[in-house]
């Protein structure tokens, strides 16, 4: 077997590449360790960058996100109930947001998949790349007929922070940047109406609150937790009560309560890969950063990751190297930027278990400047519509 690009994953990082790709004119294939109604069925982030938007657009796959996607021109943040409205439309020359589950994301990629007949290699068991610093590297995996190898030009690895692409970056080649937060985040999915047609990030005695929604039937509700903390010993009712109360009584009173079908705590990390390239591989999305959800940016960096290594393959095939020589600089210029912001963000909503009374003063006044600067307005909204591509 043998194709021209080998993408390890089938998540948002390496649908998106394979449709950008097949754009190009440029062939690959897909392997993917797991089947396409687990991946599918991930509950992730929901919501899109106007960079992300606009990709789905071009690739023709926003027929749904057209219909079903809503569009935010703001946000809100919340200090002990005190809402502070940011008007991102009006702060940014009219960039926005979009809503839209990344479930409903992948459900489009993988339809447009089948309808252009991308190749995609499901339940492939041990993955293994080789030869990645020569010129023919290879991809070997196991299923149920056995042992098969692909030969390629290049190896993307989209598989994630636990799959096997990084790793094949030799140890003393590559360097690790992580930080890991103290809490997590106790999120519910309940089929109710939302509290707003825009989020509210809650900050909030008792710690961070977050009211966020699918669509317009369908509800996202996060709050701070300790990491010790289990699902089990949060029942629904507890959990709307310390929602509420988190929120403050002005959204509080907006808030529909209702039986819950998806409970989970997941830690929060921010994690970066340096480089992002080397040989032949090239790493994208997860497989080479994690950021906490806090700024909405997982999916949609991996989004102007793709975009960035599409545009350099697209150049290679056409006789220049310069796109690949610079890929790892360019995208790591936008990952530090969105983790720098991320970060902030995550400081200024949440409660550390060693704040003390200077600490929780100082955020208070991050806060307060916040909501009667339009200057730092801005710098916010910039950053959560989405950074322009590194030149």
């Amino acid at each position: 077997m043998r194709t021209q690009v080998a993408i390890i994953g089938a998540g948002p990082a390496g649908m998106f590449l394979a449709h950008l790709l097949h754009a190009e004119g440029i062939a690959s294939i897909v392997i993917e360790r797991r089947d396409r109604r687990y991946v599918e069925g991930r509950v992730r982030a929901g919501v899109l960058e106007h960079i992300t938007v606009d990709l789905m657009r071009r690739l023709g796959i926003d027929a749904r996100l057209r219909e079903h996607g809503q569009v935010h021109r703001g946000t809100n943040l919340s200090l002990d109930g005190r809402l502070i409205h940011i008007d991102m439309a009006a702060l940014t020359g009219g960039r926005t947001v979009t809503v839209y589950g990344q479930q409903e994301v992948m459900r489009d990629l993988f339809d447009a998949a089948e309808a252009r007949e991308l190749p995609i290699v499901w339940n492939a068991a041990d993955v293994v790349c080789e030869g990645l610093q020569g010129n023919t590297p290879t991809v070997s995996w196991n299923d149920r007929d056995g042992r098969h190898t692909l030969a390629c030009d290049f190896v993307v690895g989209c598989d994630g922070f636990h799959g096997v692409s990084r790793g094949a970056i030799p140890a003393e080649r590559r360097q690790s940047f992580e930080r890991v937060y103290p809490f997590g985040w106790l999120g519910i999915l309940a089929d109710v109406p939302p509290a707003g047609h825009e989020l509210v990030y809650a900050n909030h005695e008792r710690g961070f609150a977050l009211a966020s929604m699918r669509s317009t039937t369908r509800s996202r509700y996060y709050i701070q937790c300790g990491l010790n903390e289990r699902i089990e010993d949060w029942s629904d009712e507890l959990f709307w009560d310390e929602l509420r109360l988190r929120l403050g009584p002005e959204v509080a009173a907006r808030v529909t309560p209702g039986p819950s079908f998806e409970k989970s705590i997941a830690p929060l990390r921010a994690f970066v890969c340096e480089p992002m390239r080397w040989g032949r591989l090239f790493l994208a999305g997860d497989a080479a950063h994690i950021v906490p959800p806090t700024g909405a940016k997982g999916m949609n960096l991996a989004v102007s990751d793709v975009l960035i290594l599409a545009e350099g393959l697209g150049e290679h095939y056409r006789g220049s190297s310069a796109g690949i020589d610079t890929y790892s600089q360019r995208a790591l210029a936008r990952v530090w930027k969105a983790e720098r912001f991320s970060w902030w963000f995550t400081s200024i909503t949440h409660r550390f278990p060693d704040m003390d009374g200077f600490d929780r003063r100082v955020q208070i006044a991050e806060l307060d400047y916040l909501s009667g600067s339009p200057a730092a307005q801005r710098a916010l909204a910039e950053n959560y519509v989405g950074l322009p591509l590194a030149a």
